[in-house]
C-alpha cells in the first residue's frame, strides 16, 4: 500500500488495472531544483520500474504550446516517461515522491 496526494493510504490494485499519466507542462524531468536534487525522485520511487527519465518526443513536443516547447528545451528537453505501464499497482509513490504537483496522475485502463 502506498499514500495518495492528500495524505491518505492507498491499497495497491493488481498490475495493469490503472497507468500513471505525465503532464507533458508541468513535467522538469531533473531540471527543477526539488526535481534535480532528489535525481528525480519518482523513478526510483516506484518499486516497479513503471518511469524513466527520457529525452521528449518529437510527437509530444508538437502537442506542447510554443512557451511549453520553449521551456522543455530550457529543461533539456528530458521527461518521465512510462515505460512498463503493466507494472503499474497504482501505490502512489510516484506521485507523492515527485515535487511538483500534478505532474504524475494515476488513470484507471478502460478495458477493450
Amino acid at each position: 500500500s502506498g499514500i495518495d496526494p492528500m495524505g491518505r493510504a492507498v491499497k495497491e490494485q493488481q498490475p495493469g488495472l490503472f497507468v500513471p499519466t505525465i503532464d507533458r507542462t508541468k513535467c522538469e524531468g531533473g531540471y527543477h531544483h526539488a526535481c534535480a536534487d532528489a535525481k528525480c525522485p519518482c523513478v526510483p520511487a516506484c518499486p516497479y520500474g513503471v518511469l524513466e527519465i527520457r529525452p521528449l518526443t518529437a510527437a509530444d513536443k508538437r502537442l506542447l504550446s510554443l512557451g511549453d516547447r520553449f521551456r522543455a528545451w530550457v529543461h533539456r528537453n528530458r521527461q518521465a516517461y512510462v515505460v512498463k505501464a503493466e507494472g503499474c499497482t497504482a501505490c502512489g509513490q510516484c506521485v507523492q515522491a515527485c515535487p511538483v504537483p500534478g505532474v504524475i496522475k494515476l488513470r484507471r485502463q478502460i478495458s477493450a
